[in-house]
């Protein structure tokens, strides 16, 4: 089968989803976009994407008007939504799967993917989840058909439901995206490998009336040594917690060394070279920033209750839960639709453990 045989749907149309369409059709992919909140590409059935950036040129991709016609003709499905929104993607998506489809979650968070993979072996279909624990590309949308790729990460990790389709789900990712891709234990450590939540909570609550008076304030710049510190505390913690699950995860200095090809060793220096050489990207100025709509409940609040089952103490991550909590006025635990889906609080480490095989 060439690559023009096979045919990915993108689930998507914010910055990632648009990148990743442009990346897929450069490479010579068929490309379906779908938009599951039904804004940002309607009309005709076929659109051209403006991609600008480390990736330039304009690429012809289908339209899909809803769940069902995009996984209809789609060998691959890639989820680029914000987690928030992973369950209903899901969901939709679940009854029009079919058997020997992949679907790759990009990035997963929360243990979205196992979410994915119980729901269509529920209904008798046999696919395979892959996990990726970050984003290929970083990228913001500047029209509903432009986008500005800012960057290609030159590694990242990625994992596979059931866990014996890790080598063909590497091999298809690399097809894809290029040979970038390391291998996960399993979903979990993909999931504990994303460090945004440790870092965005602390920049967004310490920076909070840059954010509310919509300010034009770099994020790497304001990565202050304090602030630094704080996040390096949180990542410790979360590193902590993969240990009890005996998973290694790496560190935020190398997640940085990794994606970048930083040079520094101490986080505020590696913000300060990022900074340096990159400027941006901006930091949010909106109160309703994913900073902590979306990295606290599926972040810092799931490895809040991963924790309790373990039987282990984050006392830097639950400060930073209601911290984050008190700012918005929102119960941020409470916020994340995936923990009781999962029946995560009645599991032990070894049955989340054995799902996850």
């Amino acid at each position: 089968m060439t690559r023009q045989d096979i045919h990915v749907g993108v689930a998507g149309v914010g910055g990632i989803g648009l990148a990743n369409a442009a990346w897929l059709r450069q490479a010579g992919f068929g490309v379906s976009l779908w938009s599951p909140r039904g804004t940002g590409l309607a009309g005709p059935a076929r659109c051209e994407l403006h991609a600008t950036g480390v990736l330039g040129g304009s690429f012809e991709v289908q339209v899909a008007a809803s769940a069902a016609e995009l996984s209809r003709h789609a060998d691959v499905l890639v989820i680029a939504v914000p987690v928030n929104g992973h369950k209903a993607v899901f969901d939709a998506l679940a009854p029009h799967l079919r058997t020997g489809q992949t679907v790759v979650v990009s990035s997963m968070s929360s243990l979205s993917a196992l979410y994915a993979y119980e729901l269509a072996r529920s209904r008798g279909v046999d696919i395979t989840v892959v996990s990726m624990g970050t984003t290929t590309l970083t990228a913001r949308r500047a029209a509903s058909n432009e986008v500005k790729v800012m960057t290609r990460r030159t590694r990242l990790g990625i994992s596979a439901l059931p866990q014996s389709a890790l080598p063909r789900a590497k091999a298809l990712c690399q097809a894809l995206f290029g040979d970038v891709f390391d291998e996960d234990a399993n979903a979990l450590a993909s999931a504990l490998t994303n460090i945004n939540p440790v870092a965005h909570a602390p920049l967004a609550v310490f920076n909070w009336t840059r954010i509310e008076r919509a300010e034009n304030w770099p994020q790497y710049h304001y990565m202050t040594p304090h602030v630094a510190s704080v996040i390096v505390r949180l990542d410790a913690e979360r590193r902590a917690l993969a240990r009890a699950f005996g998973l290694h995860v790496r560190s935020i200095e190398e997640h940085f060394a990794k994606s970048f090809n930083t040079r520094s060793e101490q986080l505020a220096d590696i913000a300060a070279e990022l900074h340096a050489s990159r400027g941006g990207p901006p930091g949010p100025t909106d109160v309703g920033t994913r900073f902590l709509g979306e990295d606290v409940p599926y972040g810092l609040a799931f490895s809040s209750v991963l924790a309790r089952i373990a039987g282990m103490p984050m006392p830097c991550t639950e400060t930073m839960i209601e911290a984050s909590s008190l700012i918005t006025g929102r119960d941020l635990r409470a916020e994340n639709d995936l923990i009781d889906a999962l029946g995560l609080r009645s599991e032990t480490p070894d049955g989340l453990l054995e799902r996850l095989r």
